[in-house]
């Protein structure tokens, strides 16, 4: 048995290296991707599966309701069938056993990766540096071909065809099926992950990290005060010592990107907000109560900052949930970001009367 991977954040990787490991050991390898979602589905578009010749499997297309299923399909594409589009109803019991309130509908796309070794090998690399690719596979016969920047491989043909379509999905951050020509094609998008700047090496750093971090965000801790950015208390964290201007200015900010002022220094904390208000951004966060940020305000203010653009910080940072410890706060931040990621509307506050 070839040993495989401890699973990622989101499996993508370890599918992608267990793959490529067993086709470098001569075995057959099938892929098996979720392109379309209807109703209560337990896994999303995008989802995948890998299976050998050799009766292994990584990954997960449906949380367990339909992987058996799935699985001998690929071993029947594995023996010479050819690739195959399967549809799938999981019924209320199913989704209930794996922790879905009611089913849904799945199609599933089976195809083998025989003679897709160097696009395996373009995407993997892709992953390491961190980058954005789309990977079109053509649902009738498993014809695949890969967009990121300058790295094209895989079906000429494909390439031409769906370059505009592989550039929009990759903008909108969204894997989906197209169709041109009377054929159906999926466009699934490896998106760069999130990143997660924490301006203070603080108690709420220190639990709010692990959380981020299963949630799949890259995360860079900056506070020039060696005392508290030490290794010692964040093991294996991606840190900097520079002041937060020049650390963001390094850090590259973008629409991907969450910035959180935990210091209560206006030295340390303003430089980063001024930064983080004039890029894309998706969430900016301050720590402190509703006077520290009134004074805050004032003097970003004084640095030009208008009424929208200071409206973007949250503060007090996060959901409004009664937190207290370091980490009830870091769950409340780490929610909040999770709304704003996904574009979910603020919740309702909930009324006294309906609670009971």
């Amino acid at each position: 048995m070839i040993p495989e991977p401890p699973l990622s954040r989101d499996d993508t990787d370890a599918i992608l290296e267990t793959a490529s490991r067993w086709r470098t050991h001569g075995r057959g390898v099938a892929l098996a991707t979720v392109v379309a979602t209807w109703g209560s589905s337990p896994r999303p578009a995008g989802s995948q599966l890998a299976a050998d010749d050799a009766g292994e499997f990584v990954g997960s297309v449906s949380g367990g309701c339909v992987e058996s299923a799935v699985i001998s399909e690929a071993r029947a594409i594995l023996k010479g069938a050819p690739p195959k589009l399967l549809g799938f109803g999981v019924t209320d019991e199913q989704a209930w056993e794996v922790g879905l309130a009611c089913g849904g509908k799945v199609e599933i796309f089976v195809h083998s990766l025989a003679g897709q070794d160097d696009l395996l090998g373009v995407l993997r690399r892709v992953r390491a540096a961190r980058k954005p690719a789309v990977v079109a596979i053509d649902l009738a016969d498993g014809r695949s071909a890969l967009f990121a920047d300058a790295e094209t491989v895989g079906d000429g043909a494909l390439r031409g065809a769906l370059a505009g379509e592989a550039a929009r999905a990759l903008t909108q951050d969204r894997s989906r099926v197209v169709e041109l020509d009377g054929r159906r094609y999926f466009l699934r998008v490896f998106a760069q992950p999130p990143r997660l700047a924490l301006v203070g090496a603080v108690h709420i750093a220190q639990a709010l990290i692990p959380m981020a971090a299963a949630a799949g965000y890259d995360i860079t801790v900056i506070d020039p005060r060696s005392a508290f950015a030490a290794e010692s208390r964040f093991p294996g964290v991606t840190m900097s010592h520079s002041w937060p201007g020049a650390a963001l200015a390094a850090f590259a900010l973008d629409r991907r990107c969450a910035i959180i002022a935990l210091t209560h220094d206006p030295k340390l904390d303003d430089p980063a907000l001024a930064a983080a208000l004039r890029s894309d951004a998706f969430y900016v966060g301050a720590l402190g109560s509703r006077k520290t940020h009134a004074a805050r305000l004032t003097r970003l203010r004084e640095q030009g900052f208008g009424d929208a653009e200071l409206a973007r910080i949250r503060a007090p940072v996060g959901l409004a949930i009664g937190a207290v410890s370091p980490a009830e706060i870091a769950v409340s931040i780490l929610a909040e970001m999770t709304q704003a990621l996904r574009g979910a509307p603020p919740l309702a506050p909930v009324r006294a009367e309906a609670a009971k």
